[in-house]
């Protein structure tokens, strides 16, 4: 499947398959958000992901790092499905 990167700005998304982040934020099954973009710090290997939730901005971190949200983010499209309005 495709990774994280393969997000389209502005699309919706819905959860698909529980994960939890960096932060151990729970995303369950039927969250659904507006992705906004990711941004990528090297340091650490830190990537954060901006969407729009529940009426704001949110952003949800995750490390790109095995051991951490690796496999989340190199297979996020197993985890999220893009939706129509």
């Amino acid at each position: 499947m495709g990774n994280i990167n393969n997000l389209k700005p502005g699309k919706k998304y819905q959860v698909i398959k529980e994960f939890v982040d960096y932060d151990y934020i729970r995303h369950p099954i039927g969250e659904i958000w507006t992705f906004e973009k990711t941004n990528f710090l090297p340091y650490e290997d830190g990537l954060t992901l901006h969407v729009f939730h529940n009426g704001r901005s949110q952003t949800y971190r995750f490390q790109w790092r095995e051991g951490e949200q690796a496999a989340i983010l190199t297979d996020f499209e197993t985890y999220v499905l893009e939706i129509n309005d």
